[in-house]
């Protein structure tokens, strides 16, 4: 049954609602309407000029029309008076097929129309700053190794147990919060969900979670690696596959027994095939979760302080051992580790049902399970791609995946492509300290 937004707003107390749609570079965007108008926007939906947003979009295109689903609908646990909802974007009745809300859609459908309907949890890591992002927030906080620092985290509870209390308070199942790997940074974990629904929570979370950190006068960064020499802020992302969605689900479709290595570590054929179509498209897939030129400090990085930087470089998978690009930590499901905090909410999601879907249909191996230390011995595995070492290198290996990117959507890909060259372009052209440091006496 669909939810009637006017009476959502009568029977909560909601004056306002934000309609949001995310563009391709993650950019959160709304509208903020009234809640006496928002039966007319549940219609219509409300307006936008896309060329404002980053889509490939210009001036001269109609309205985007963001109609509210009413069925993502959150009312702000610390403003009451205002409630979220997610935008399917919309120009002249039709979907605009390179938003990447419509993008997740249209694969979950593909999915379903396959009998496999995906499930993931995400852990999303961020870093508490000084509010001119310059600095870590505590001065304290200068640990070795500060990962599951006890002081370090409850100097920061406020903060933290806001943002508990909210998704408790939302129906989230949050089961854990810590101070993670680098100073100054932090993990909270909520229970796993369907794909669009998770895709919302993340992206809800995002918006939560810098709304708290203001409130308490620090600001909150999912940037890949904003503190050189410290571990980056990955976002893992837990696979798994079900044979129907929400509370319906009754068999896990990936779990299964059987000889070779992924049978061993309990994924069956269709986990393993799944499994299969990450490996085989990996290094395009990580246009997609490592969008920034900022992506690859950490991804690429040196040792950090702390002794590991906990993030891939290689496309290899393993059992339960957090060196690898994906980790298979229990029978029925995997971890892709590549992902970082730049990556979009909803195309994340896109791009694992694509390459998995590909997987499926093509029957793909994963190839060998490496259980080795990667960090200590990953020199000895000389037959495994190495991922890309800058943003460049990850849009032409995209670019080249022509599978991968029809899976995603022509339209997508192209604009997607389109937009991410030109952003490599102003930051080639960019002139930097270290240009000078290097050069001015040559």
């Amino acid at each position: 049954m669909t939810t009637d937004l006017a009476a959502f707003a009568k029977e909560k107390g909601v004056k306002y609602f934000m309609i949001s749609f995310t563009d391709l570079f993650g950019g959160q965007r709304a509208k903020l309407v009234p809640a006496q108008a928002i039966a007319e926007m549940q219609e219509d939906g409300a307006g936008f000029a896309g060329f404002a947003t980053w889509l490939d979009m210009t001036p001269a295109h109609p309205d985007m029309l963001a109609v509210p689903d009413p069925s993502s609908v959150i009312q702000l646990p610390w403003k009451p008076e205002v409630a979220w909802v997610a935008g399917n974007c919309v120009m002249e009745g039709k979907d605009v097929a390179q938003a990447p809300r419509n993008v997740l859609r249209r694969l979950i459908g593909e999915a379903a129309e396959m009998g496999m309907h995906v499930k993931t949890g995400i852990e999303a890591e961020f870093f508490l700053l000084t509010p001119d992002g310059e600095q870590i927030s505590d001065p304290f906080d200068t640990a070795e190794k500060p990962c599951y620092d006890q002081q370090a985290v409850m100097r920061r509870y406020d903060v933290v147990r806001e943002i508990c209390d909210y998704m408790l308070e939302l129906g989230w199942g949050p089961y854990q919060n810590d101070h993670e790997d680098a100073n100054g940074q932090f993990e909270m974990n909520w229970e796993f969900d369907d794909v669009l629904k998770t895709a919302d929570k993340h992206s809800f979370f995002k918006f939560m979670t810098k709304s708290v950190a203001e409130k308490h006068g620090l600001r909150a960064t999912f940037m890949p690696k904003p503190v050189e020499g410290l571990t980056g802020n990955g976002c893992h992302a837990h696979i798994s596959v079900w044979d129907a969605p929400g509370a319906d689900a009754k068999t896990n479709v990936f779990a299964g027994e059987g000889d070779g290595p992924t049978g061993e570590v309990g994924l069956g054929e269709q986990g393993k095939h799944f499994l299969g179509g990450i490996m085989k498209h990996a290094s395009a897939l990580a246009a997609i979760t490592n969008p920034t030129v900022n992506s690859y400090k950490r991804i690429n990085a040196p040792r950090t302080m702390s002794g590991a930087t906990w993030a891939p470089n290689t496309v290899t998978w393993t059992g339960n051992n957090r060196t690898h690009m994906v980790r298979v930590p229990g029978p029925g499901r995997f971890e892709l580790r590549l992902a970082d905090g730049a990556t979009n909410p909803y195309l994340l999601q896109a791009v694992i049902i694509a390459a998995g879907l590909s997987g499926i249909r093509s029957k793909a191996d994963p190839g060998r399970r490496w259980d080795i230390d990667m960090y200590a011995e990953g020199h000895t595995v000389t037959d495994a791609p190495k991922l890309p070492l800058n943003m460049l290198d990850g849009l032409r290996e995209y670019d080249n995946d022509t599978e991968l990117k029809a899976m995603m959507g022509q339209e997508f890909s192209s604009a997607f492509l389109k937009m991410k060259h030109q952003e490599w372009n102003s930051f080639v052209s960019h002139f930097s300290r270290w240009e000078k440091d290097h050069t001015l006496d040559i």
